[in-house]
């Protein structure tokens, strides 16, 4: 990799991303850098060989980084980009914001994003996933988002322009994402804070939240009726048909899918990535064995698998 341009923010040459992903696998990136502010990820993203490959990371909270690592620079923002502030009835987050964080913040100021409270992870990767919970999506809030390009251009983007659908938007390679404007509806703080509090009592009770996990490993598949129309993608659960296939505590070497929840694929302990993906891909071809449909990836998964050793 050629000389890469002198930022202020910390680059760090061969960074293991094991112990920056909730799974804790991973092998290192060739870079890491973490920006001090958004002129210093634009000043770094124009000055750097566009042959070289990007990769923006949030908290890591919904990602399998392979065991052989990434060849990019992984870029994670920190505390210049965590700011929430409200204005009238909109929200704006910092992408390094948390996403209970601004539903707590929000509800402080009398307005709902109370979806937001129980989702793993930050707002830029919760953009990027179009992230949802308890009927609303990202989608139905989302105002626009600021977002720096490849070329090291500071652009906003209308939410449209995203084409968030479910699980899913789309965004220039490359681009990262700096902060996120909403709008949310009005709600009596003591209610909101009632409401957050039993969605996090009831995620508590049905989901393995002590345990290395990266959230739902698979995309609920959407149905369709007799006249060929989709139907609501949660007429159908990939738990269900995860624990309907015999799956559920299912391991292969330190990887397992939850007994709490069929749908968590956790760590339990020594875990490879090449463990948790391969635990992962044998769940996906039991249930089309036993189903015929194919589960989608929920968990992102980037990088290469380690190198064989040589005998």
């Amino acid at each position: 990799m050629n000389a890469l341009p002198q930022p202020r923010g910390i680059l760090t040459p061969n960074r293991s991303l094991a112990e920056l992903t909730w799974l804790r696998v991973g092998g290192p990136a060739d870079w890491l850098f973490q920006p001090a502010d958004e002129d210093d990820l634009c000043g770094f993203l124009r000055d750097l060989d566009p042959a070289v490959q990007v990769f923006p990371m949030g908290v890591g909270s919904n990602l399998i980084v392979r065991d052989g690592g990434i060849r990019a620079v992984v870029i994670r923002l920190g505390r210049g980009f965590n700011a929430i502030s409200v204005q009238g009835d909109r929200v704006t987050a910092g992408a390094a914001a948390l996403d209970a964080h601004v539903a707590r913040k929000a509800a402080e100021a009398g307005l709902d994003l109370t979806f937001l409270r129980t989702i793993p992870g930050s707002i830029g990767g919760a953009v990027r996933m179009n992230a949802g919970c308890y009927g609303s999506y990202v989608a139905d809030h989302l105002v626009e988002v600021r977002a720096v390009t490849r070329s090291g251009e500071a652009v906003v983007i209308p939410a449209a322009d995203l084409h968030l659908a479910y699980r899913k938007s789309e965004l220039p390679e490359g681009w990262v994402i700096v902060s996120a404007t909403f709008h949310a509806g009005p709600g009596d703080p003591v209610a909101l804070e009632a409401r957050m509090e039993e969605q996090i009592a009831k995620r508590d009770a049905s989901q393995p939240v002590k345990d290395r996990s990266a959230g739902s490993t698979f995309r609920n598949p959407a149905g369709f009726s007799s006249t060929g129309r989709a139907d609501d993608v949660h007429d159908l659960k990939a738990w269900k048909l995860i624990e309907e296939a015999g799956l559920r505590g299912a391991r292969l070497g330190g990887a397992q899918m939850s007994e709490k929840h069929a749908n968590f694929l956790i760590n339990a302990g020594g875990a490879t990535a090449a463990d948790l993906e391969g635990l992962g891909e044998l769940v996906r071809k039991r249930v089309y064995q036993t189903t015929g449909l194919t589960l989608e990836w929920e968990i992102m998964r980037v990088g290469e698998p380690a190198a064989e050793k040589q005998e």
